[in-house]
């Protein structure tokens, strides 16, 4: 069988760097949502851009499917194996290479996390902002085109990666990009594979776009007597050049969450969570602003957090939403889902989608970076109950199809994987039939990550 030879070239060249075990494939089988455990044939832990190389020529022989695994994080089904195959974790290649102060810009192996690249930054006056609240491998992250409670300020992986190293379908290793802030020379294969879910290749090297660390940082927190009051006061914010670093929205339910959850003692009503970065005069000129809009829109209970140890507490409580939801009913699943619209619909979207989820009777909390007119809804169901998914599948059908009517799109961050791909035509209409056409020039066999991202093949 084609699969027991590939395997047989993949050990000779790994040895035990190839996994067979029964929990290894179980680990690489899971996801963070509500798929169920799909596991690879194999896990291959290669050390170099050479050895992608090499296991991506042995599986393109055999006609074998290959998946990369950066820490699994992502929502959509984009790391799973759903074709069995080969699983390629890229937890051994770890290093931050290279960093160039005077530039501002690093470059980094597939799996080094944000974490870990920030931690390795902290003597250099610099970091890496993009923070989408996992602890996410970089690789995946541009592989995803992540983004996350920064987004307002600093961008997406799409304006923070520079260039990258790729492995192609039959093994061929390219450069896209170069370190310079703009190029003019030719297509941007940078820009197409970041966000291209591994459909397209496998992304062994980053250069990513630092910043400098800011003078003082600022964040608080304030209730609101509705979503509606907050959306509002989102939207006067952004109007008014207020450069915020970052602002999340909590609707009721996800506070009643938390603080379950985490034991916090917040008022069961809408909040925002804001942060300011800046000079010492800027960060505090913005925070009077601030002030003064949510005092229009019914804002109350403002308390600020400014010690570093008070705002850590404040976002990590925020990236740990989906966990306390999750706890709020035990032994559920959830369908995470995310739309984003134009900053002049969001309280419409907002408003409308918690009517709809409050209509069909269904548990789905709404939070998200509304700065940039994105949000989330976790939607809960019993597993146990087979009509349960459908109806919240219904539910996230219903939010795209109302962000789509209002001129956003389908996902802000979360990506296509399986789970978004039935509304690929919807957005795109001819452009989805040319990211098939892309798809089939540089992988004809469809051997990396199939099934994702474009239009069935006959």
């Amino acid at each position: 069988m084609p699969i027991q030879d590939a395997l047989a070239e993949l050990s000779t060249l790994l040895g035990q760097r190839l996994s067979r075990s029964k929990s290894d494939l179980d680990l690489h089988g899971r996801s963070e949502t509500y798929f169920s455990m799909t596991p690879p044939d194999a896990v291959a832990y290669p050390e170099s851009t050479q050895e992608v190389s090499q296991v991506m020529k042995i599986c393109a022989a055999h006609a074998v499917p290959v998946t990369g695994w950066g820490t699994g994080t992502s929502l959509e089904g984009q790391a799973m194996a759903f074709s069995g195959g080969v699983m390629v974790d890229f937890a051994r290649m770890n290093k931050v290479l290279s960093v160039h102060q005077g530039d501002m810009d690093a470059a980094v192996q597939p799996g080094v996390t944000r974490e870990a690249l920030n931690e390795e930054l902290r003597a250099t006056g610099l970091f890496f902002p993009v923070d989408p609240g996992a602890n996410a491998s970089l690789g995946g992250m541009a592989s995803t085109r992540a983004s996350g409670t920064t987004a307002v300020r600093y961008g997406t992986m799409r304006d923070n990666v520079l260039g990258l190293e790729v492995v192609l379908a039959d093994g061929r290793v390219i450069r896209t990009g170069t370190r310079a802030r703009k190029t003019s020379a030719g297509y941007d294969l940078t820009g197409l594979f970041v966000g291209s879910e591994g459909t397209l290749g496998l992304i062994t090297e980053l250069t990513l776009k630092l910043h400098g660390q800011p003078e003082a940082i600022t964040a608080a927190i304030c209730a609101f007597d509705s979503v509606d009051d907050a959306v509002r006061a989102v939207i006067d914010t952004i109007q008014m050049g207020l450069s915020m670093a970052r602002i999340e929205l909590l609707d009721a339910e996800t506070v009643k969450a938390f603080n379950a959850y985490a034991g916090a003692t917040m008022p069961e009503c809408p909040h925002l969570m804001v942060e300011f970065h800046g000079s010492e005069s800027g960060v505090a000129e913005m925070a009077e602003g601030f002030g003064a809009i949510i005092a229009d829109h019914n804002g109350h209970g403002f308390d600020w957090a400014t010690r570093p140890e008070e705002r850590n507490a404040l976002w990590t409580m925020r990236h740990n939403g989906a966990y306390a939801i999750y706890n709020a009913r035990p032994g559920w699943k959830g369908l995470v889902t995310d739309v984003c619209v134009p900053i002049s619909r969001l309280a419409d979207a907002i408003n409308e989608t918690a009517a709809d989820l409050a209509a069909s009777g269904l548990y789905g909390p709404i939070l998200g970076h509304v700065g940039d007119g994105n949000f989330h809804s976790v939607i809960m169901f019993d597993a146990e109950d087979k009509a349960a998914l459908e109806k919240v599948k219904a539910a996230s059908n219903r939010m795209v199809e109302r962000a789509l009517a209002m001129g956003g799109t389908m996902t802000g961050e979360h990506g296509i994987g399986v789970g978004k791909l039935p509304y690929m035509s919807s957005e795109h209409g001819q452009g989805w039939q040319v990211m098939g056409a892309i798809k089939q020039a540089l992988d004809p066999n469809n051997l990396l990550n199939p099934g994702k991202m474009v239009p069935p093949r006959n």
